[in-house]
């Protein structure tokens, strides 16, 4: 089953998330949405398009594994995410320590607790067009992300359930 996400404006930072009958509210980048082709590294902003789901990461330290159909691996301290545009490994799940600027995935908040890593930018991955974008949970307050799609914990959980290998993600452009 797929995910469509929707926003009003491109400046939005909240959406509508729908699988199947299911509908949530979601966060969006801090920044609006923009099209794939013109996202930048650290820009805030959430990019439009079609995308796969790669795989689930979840904190087995916080959480149980959830009810999905993705492929699940658990995060350890030494996971991290690398945003170097200048790093061969310029968004990719990496060990920690590492040389390059990185994202650490066990992070002291809660928002990677669920992460499903959207494949955005990673086959390959073209320096400086954007990393990390996820489908993680939701800051509090609701508040914006850097890039990626926010959940509340019970909405994510939901969603997983219908998420499979073949699930895809379309963050469509503001009607």
């Amino acid at each position: 089953m797929n995910i469509t996400v929707e926003t009003k404006s491109p400046t939005a930072t909240t959406g509508i998330l729908k699988i199947g009958p299911h509908i949530f509210n979601c966060t969006l980048g801090k920044s609006g949405v923009i099209s794939a082709d013109a996202k930048k590294e650290g820009d805030g902003k959430t990019p439009l398009g079609i995308f796969p789901l790669r795989q689930l990461l979840y904190r087995a330290d916080r959480v149980l594994k959830p009810e999905t159909g993705l492929r699940a691996e658990a995060l350890t301290q030494d996971t991290g995410w690398c945003e170097d545009p200048a790093h061969p490994d310029y968004n990719k799940k990496i060990t920690l320590p590492h040389p390059a600027v990185h994202d650490r995935m066990t992070r002291e908040d809660h928002l990677y607790d669920y992460t499903v890593v959207i494949g955005y930018n990673d086959e390959p991955a073209m320096a400086g067009k954007g990393s990390a974008i996820f489908m993680h949970l939701a800051r509090p307050g609701f508040a914006p992300t850097a890039g990626c799609v926010g959940l509340r914990a019970q909405d994510m959980l939901e969603v997983l359930k219908f998420c499979d290998l073949s699930t895809q993600i379309t963050i469509l452009p503001p009607c």
